[in-house]
């Protein structure tokens, strides 16, 4: 990714979709964006954004697939495992509420539209990409920083429901995300010359993947600080909730409330419960029976399955396997 698409990665990415991740609902739509049947799906601040943009929404689509997926396999092993995401825009209490699991999904929403525009930028396929100034130095007029900009603060009005601290926490986590895309950012060379002597290089900043990013910012998760939105001076900021901790800093996950344990069903608090859960009884960590059944207990089946075995090389040029059955234990929680 040269200069170009690292400014638009930075620029676009502010399109302010991480505000108000019912955005995520997107992922339903198709790649093909039609402006009347697919801007109407954004908040009314965003509409016109949209619909003078069209070339970006197919990225942003794409990122909301993203976000969904990788949401649900980062906390698959957890009693919060991100299934409720596939309501979005739908969602329930927990992703609401500047919970912890809320903070999640707004920085990696973000982190996912900033890498997904950064890619079709480099790629090509999206339209200019030019370096443009950079966050520090004042916008153009008409310029995407402006509409970056614009886009950021409508999403952020048009978030339901929502006070200004919990406002304030979805754009701090937002730019989390984003922060830690960009400080993942690796350089990447090419050398040139005669007989590989590389004696010119050609260096770039090369996008890491998603994933990466997403396991990233599930240890700052589990390290999350609880804040509240004070008046510092003479504006309001996000402080530690508890006096002793340590102060917010740009790369800290933040939240408002503590999360419900998720053990038992709670529609109120967007709790599922984990009945029926699979878990692993020999393991020791978050999928383990004893804490994923939240003490309840776990019930043993015995399931067979058919599997490839005995498998040999056949000259040429194929393997033959036979097919042999064997019994698996499966455990689940009461």
């Amino acid at each position: 990714m040269g200069r170009p698409a690292a400014a638009a990665t930075a620029l676009l990415c502010q399109l302010g979709l991480s505000a108000a991740i019912q955005w995520l609902g997107l992922a339903g739509s198709g790649v093909a964006w039609n402006e009347s049947q697919h801007c109407r799906l954004l908040v009314p601040e965003q509409v016109q954004l949209c619909r003078r943009n069209l070339e970006v929404m197919p990225s942003v689509v794409r990122a909301a697939r993203r976000t969904l997926a990788l949401c649900q396999q980062s906390f698959a092993d957890m009693r919060w495992n991100c299934s409720s995401i596939q309501r979005a825009p739908s969602f329930g209490p927990e992703l609401l509420t500047g919970t912890r699991e809320a903070a999640f999904v707004h920085a990696l929403a973000a982190a996912a539209v900033a890498q997904g525009i950064a890619r079709s930028c480099a790629s090509g396929e999206l339209p200019l990409c030019s370096c443009g100034p950079g966050p520090a130095e004042p916008p153009e007029t008409g310029s995407r920083w402006a509409l970056g900009a614009a886009f950021t603060d409508g999403s952020a009005r048009a978030a339901p429901g929502a006070t200004p601290g919990l406002r304030a926490v979805n754009r701090h986590n937002g730019a989390v995300g984003r922060a830690v895309l960009r400080d993942s950012l690796d350089t990447r060379c090419k050398c040139h010359g005669v007989s590989g002597s590389c004696s010119v290089r050609t260096c770039w900043k090369g996008l890491p993947d998603l994933g990466e990013i997403a396991s990233d910012l599930k240890s700052r998760y589990l390290a999350a600080l609880r804040v509240t939105h004070r008046l510092v001076g003479p504006r309001k900021q996000l402080i530690p909730k508890e006096g002793d901790a340590r102060p917010v800093t740009e790369m800290d996950l933040v939240y408002l409330i503590n999360s419900p344990d998720y053990c038992t069903p709670n529609p109120q608090l967007g709790s599922l419960g984990t009945q029926d859960r699979p878990c692993n009884r020999s393991s020791v960590g978050s999928d383990s029976c004893d804490l994923l059944c939240c003490g309840r207990g776990y019930n043993t089946y015995t399931e067979e399955v058919q599997e490839r075995c005995h498998c040999r090389y056949r000259w040429c040029c194929s393997v033959v396997c036979r097919r042999c059955r064997r019994s698996l234990d499966r455990h689940v929680c009461k």
